[in-house]
């Protein structure tokens, strides 16, 4: 978990001033099926649209991350690590499949982010800790996690139908069920 948020926030870092790179790495699939640069499934969850976003992202990792994989570490011993970063990154990878197919026509369609393999990593924290409680920064008031994961799957349904908020609440919605399936 530490050294995803330290590599991932280190290319953010260099690519919020860096077009290029940005250009470079984050989620195109004008250019994944144009140009076969599949590598952007993956990439894209290095590079971030600003230091908020990237701030909210890193701090819901570190927060749950350091539990799953302590719990992936309990279960499956030497190769737990292994499977969360297969977890983590494979979520990344599935987040925006639909995109993929429903965008790869438009060349105006680009995202960026690590919300697919974050909320993974929270939906499988809610399914091995339900009774747990969860704080949202403007609800001084905890929620039961099995309270607050359908809440949170039901948002992101309803927001992704909604257009104009410029946030992939598809990736949301899709990570978190590839995180509570995985």
């Amino acid at each position: 978990t530490i050294l995803i948020i330290g590599v991932t926030s280190v290319i953010s870092f260099l690519a919020f001033s860096n077009h290029t790179l940005i250009n470079s790495l984050l989620y195109y699939p004008y250019r994944i099926w144009r140009d076969k640069e599949w590598y952007r499934l993956i990439s894209n969850g290095f590079v971030h649209a600003d230091m908020t976003h990237l701030f909210f992202n890193m701090f819901a990792l570190y927060s749950f991350g350091m539990y799953m994989e302590q719990s992936f570490e309990g279960v499956f011993e030497m190769k737990g690590r292994v499977l969360y970063v297969v977890m983590y990154f494979g979520a990344i990878a599935t987040a925006d499949l639909l995109n993929l197919f429903k965008q790869k026509d438009n060349p105006e369609y680009r995202s960026l982010g690590a919300s697919g393999g974050v909320s993974a990593v929270v939906l499988s924290y809610i399914l091995l800790n339900p009774f747990g409680i969860l704080y949202l920064f403007f609800i001084p008031i905890g929620i039961p996690a099995f309270i607050f994961g359908p809440l949170y799957l039901l948002y992101c349904a309803y927001a992704a139908k909604r257009v104009g908020d410029n946030i992939g609440h598809v990736a949301h919605f899709t990570g978190s069920v590839f995180g509570f399936v995985f």
